[in-house]
């Protein structure tokens, strides 16, 4: 049997996130996959319009996530999901009720994932460098992009959507599109800036082709890089660091955060850095500095 959320239901709900809401390709996709695994669940258990859909069915669908070992954040996502869509099923007209209407969901877990100490950060940062020694363009490229990425704390996604021209390097600074496409400056400081040049003058133009366009991150073919390959070089990396949890280019972007905060940095500077819309995201970070903190006392201080 087939489930509610039909082809031609869900390609009119992407065209409201894309052009209506401006919502990011990341987000879309995100969405048109929860509302997918929705309409499997319904169809499974008989329901095949919208109209039948009830607030129990859909706190089944989040209790069987759970069930599976789903986290916490990730099933307040597709509670999120389910409540954005249902709201816009009834406001325009394709469904008379609006069952998620009073749809909670388990809070999201306020842990981060693990975080590199400052000096583990700078490790990485000089085995980076060490492998660019070899002049290898796609060495600097990796180089460039991982001190890039822990200098200014921005997203993978963010950082290969970067343009070459979208790079202030005598001020220090990159425009950034970020979450909503919304425009923000972030600062980076002489390490990522030498690498940068390095790039640009040396690894860059190595790979460039007529189909490089002004992406400023290239991969071997000279198309934009992707965020897969961001990845596969920073665990390379990692693996020669021991004692350093496993992470991908998030963790790089957690890390710049809690040393930011580490060092003294106000805590609205820092969610301008990051792009956070809520204070209270960035206020997680502060969580990590103030654990540091009560571990160094309790190692350290006789009567701890």
């Amino acid at each position: 049997m087939a489930g509610p959320v039909d082809p031609e239901l869900l390609a009119a709900f992407e065209h409201h996130l894309r052009v209506e809401k401006g919502r990011s390709a990341h987000t879309v996709r995100a969405y048109l996959g929860d509302l997918r695994a929705l309409d499997g669940f319904l169809a499974g258990r008989g329901v095949g319009h919208l109209d039948e859909v009830v607030l129990a069915h859909l706190r089944a669908w989040l209790g069987s996530l759970g069930s599976a070992g789903a986290a916490r954040s990730s099933v307040s996502r597709r509670a999120a999901t389910a409540r954005t869509f249902f709201a816009w099923a009834r406001r325009t007209g394709r469904t008379s009720t609006d069952p998620a209407l009073r749809l909670r969901a388990p809070g999201r877990d306020s842990s981060l994932p693990g975080v590199l100490r400052a000096r583990q950060a700078e490790q990485l940062m000089d085995l980076a460098a060490v492998a660019a020694d070899d002049d290898d363009p796609l060495h600097l490229r990796d180089r460039a992009a991982l001190e890039l990425l822990y200098a200014s704390g921005m997203r993978v996604g963010e950082l290969t959507g970067l343009d070459v021209d979208d790079l202030d390097l005598p001020a220090g600074t990159a425009k950034v599109l970020g979450k909503g496409d919304k425009e923000r400056i972030v600062p980076f400081g002489a390490p990522a800036a030498e690498a940068l040049e390095h790039w640009l003058g040396s690894g860059r133009p190595r790979l460039v082709t007529p189909a490089s366009g002004p992406a400023l991150f290239l991969g071997r073919r000279g198309r934009r890089v992707d965020q897969r390959q961001v990845r596969a070089a920073l665990h390379r990396l990692l693996e020669h660091l021991p004692d350093t949890a496993s992470m991908g280019p998030h963790g790089l972007r957690h890390s710049a955060a809690t040393h930011l905060l580490d060092g003294g940095a106000d805590l609205r500077a820092v969610q301008e850095i990051l792009g956070h819309s809520s204070l209270a995201t960035t206020q997680l970070y502060t969580h990590v500095s103030v654990d540091r903190l009560r571990a160094a006392y309790e190692q350290a201080h006789p009567r701890a």
